[in-house]
């Protein structure tokens, strides 16, 4: 019963929850801390903390978690799906049909708000990330030479490296603490769901040599296996990993994905199903699950010893460079593909300076702007 009344929990934060990942951790911490007082304050933090360390969606990742510490992973798959679903039904409904009348004009002109306003939340995130992952000379420099080298040579591989060396730069550069433990002790570990990642990672490259419906779920799960930053970092590695696409068809299912209420990562679900195969349905089940799998399985792995090992100086060092590279990562989708495709006049760059400035400053509510921007669409 706890795992049937955690779902409809979630359902109705997954039918409000507009702005985001960072708004989405808001409402959890006001729905299970404050009012329902499923648990402390201080644990609320330390899962915040934990789904921030790893790559995945954090916000779906602490509901995950949440569901978890209540019913079990009974009551972890019913916040997934409470959470998840009203997003997936709302993007599938729109791949489905919606597409079809991309040739209306009135759908063509809600089309060019809604990229503009795909802009402003990018740029919104860009600042706020670079404003906490970036606080010294050594991240700033691993933000900017990220995003230069993702200019330069625009691949995915590109795009891990830079994740990589940028862990390997941070280590190098900053200083350690001296009160930090040199060694790690006992760090508990659940191996069968690390390995079962890793398994997946490995072998999915391999398996979808041979089939169409293995080759859809390892480009997601790939996307969902490297994340690190929340739902705006997906962008630029979906846009690698599912080549098939056309920009216009990627910027617009960004947009809606931006414009409904719960996870970014349904974004899966547009381009499950417009990605070809012979079932739109399957092919968005298929990538939804894929995309959504890694991080859940690395919560489920390390959520019981993570502590330990965010106290190592080498992990949390590891940590600070990877979220710099994020940065950039994020700054190299923010000019291609968001701001090349929406923004080609100057009418649309004004209409990008002044929702920003309504965003950060206002602080106007995330669905009124959608609707500006919605709205807009028509004058520009």
């Amino acid at each position: 019963m706890e795992a049937v009344r955690t779902f409809f929990v979630f359902l109705g934060l997954g039918c409000l929850s507009f702005g985001g990942p960072a708004v989405h951790i808001g409402y959890f911490q006001k729905k299970f801390v404050q009012q329902l007082g499923w648990l402390s304050q201080e644990r609320f933090s330390h899962l915040v903390a934990l789904c921030q360390f790893l790559p995945g969606p954090s916000s779906s990742q602490l509901g995950f978690a949440i569901g978890y510490q209540r019913a079990g992973i009974f009551g972890a798959s019913a916040a997934f799906l409470g959470f998840t679903l009203p997003s997936f039904l709302l993007m599938l409904i729109f791949a489905l049909w919606g597409s079809h009348f991309l040739d209306d004009y009135i759908l063509q002109c809600i089309f060019t708000g809604l990229k503009l306003f795909a802009v402003v939340i990018v740029a919104d995130a860009l600042l706020v990330m670079s404003k906490s992952f970036c606080q010294d000379k050594v991240t700033q420099g691993v933000a900017i030479f990220s995003a230069a080298a993702i200019w330069i040579i625009p691949s995915f591989y590109t795009q891990i490296a830079v994740i990589l060396v940028g862990a390997i730069v941070a280590n190098s550069l900053i200083p350690k603490t001296i009160d930090q433990p040199s060694k790690i002790d006992r760090l508990s570990i659940n191996w069968g769901y690390l390995i079962t990642f890793l398994i997946l990672l490995l072998m999915l490259p391999v398996l979808s040599l041979s089939n169409g419906w293995i080759e859809l779920a390892n480009q997601f799960y790939q996307a969902g296996s490297w994340v690190f930053g929340g739902g705006h970092v997906v962008l630029p590695l979906l846009q690698k990993l599912v080549p098939n696409i056309s920009s216009d068809t990627f910027i617009a299912g960004y947009a809606l994905a931006q414009s409904v209420p719960g996870p970014m990562f349904t974004l899966a679900t547009f381009l499950g199903a417009e990605s070809g195969t012979p079932n739109d349905f399957v092919a968005a089940v298929v990538a939804t699950l894929a995309i959504f799998l890694p991080g859940f399985l690395l919560l489920l792995a390390f959520q019981n010893g993570w502590l330990k090992l965010a106290s190592h100086p080498t992990v949390g060092l590891s940590v600070k460079g990877i979220n710099a590279a994020v940065v950039g990562l994020l700054a190299s989708a923010l000019y291609n593909p968001v701001f090349t495709n929406a923004v080609v006049s100057m009418e649309a760059m004004a209409a990008v300076l002044v929702g920003l400035y309504f965003l950060r400053v206002i602080k106007v509510p995330v669905l009124v702007l959608i609707i500006c921007f919605a709205l807009g669409g028509f004058t520009l």
